[in-house]
Parts: C-alpha cells; sequence; structure tokens
C-alpha cells in the first residue's frame, strides 16, 4: 500500500485537499516540468518575433482515493506566469472542476514534496 498524505492546493478562490502520493506528486512534477518548457519555448519564440511552433497540452491523470485530473494548453498563454491549469477532483460523491493558476499550483506540489 502507498503511503498517501493530504495535497492541499490553493485555487484562485479557496482551496482543495486530497490524499495523494509522493509517487504520484512526483509524477505530476515531471508533467509540470515539461509544461513549463513547452511555454518557455512558446515565450522565447514570441519574443524574437518568430511564429511559435504549437506545442501540446499537458494531460495528467492519477486515480487514487479520488481522481485527480490536470490540464493545461501552453499555447493559449503567453508566459509561464500567466498561465492556468484546469483541475478536475472527482470521487463517487463530488465533482470539483475549477482553474488554478500554474505558479501557486507549482508552489504547493513543492511545499507536499519538501
Amino acid at each position: 500500500m502507498a503511503f498517501m498524505t493530504q495535497l492541499t492546493l490553493n485555487l484562485i478562490q479557496g482551496a482543495v485537499s486530497f490524499s495523494f502520493t509522493p509517487e504520484a506528486a512526483q509524477g505530476l512534477k515531471i508533467e509540470i516540468d515539461r509544461l513549463m518548457q513547452s511555454l518557455k519555448a512558446i515565450a522565447a519564440n514570441a519574443s524574437s518575433g518568430g511564429r511559435p511552433t504549437p506545442q501540446k497540452p499537458m494531460e495528467y491523470r492519477y486515480t487514487g482515493e479520488v481522481f485527480l485530473e490536470v490540464f493545461c494548453n501552453p499555447n493559449i498563454y503567453p508566459s509561464p506566469f500567466a498561465a492556468k491549469v484546469l483541475l478536475t477532483i472527482r470521487d463517487d460523491r463530488i465533482r470539483l472542476t475549477t482553474e488554478a493558476e500554474l505558479t501557486r499550483l507549482i508552489e504547493d506540489l513543492d511545499g507536499f514534496l519538501a
């Protein structure tokens, strides 16, 4: 059985906490790192006046005590600091779909892993 602890994600309005494993958090961090590289590539192309190469969206899914999906299309944000992610968190009783700031998600994830 994997070790579970509470991950709290601070949203634009409010926060949500749920059981999450350190292994799943590492997987999410890897996906966010890839997303950051895509966002940086888009920003670099924009600043050099070049036509940006479309980047693949990030789609992360985790199934444990809850189902978590994190989605972000990097092609619609001018920089990593402006980016938002769409979060879906659900179990058999409740479903929450909302936006969160990417930078805040990174901070929350780093705090969880520390």
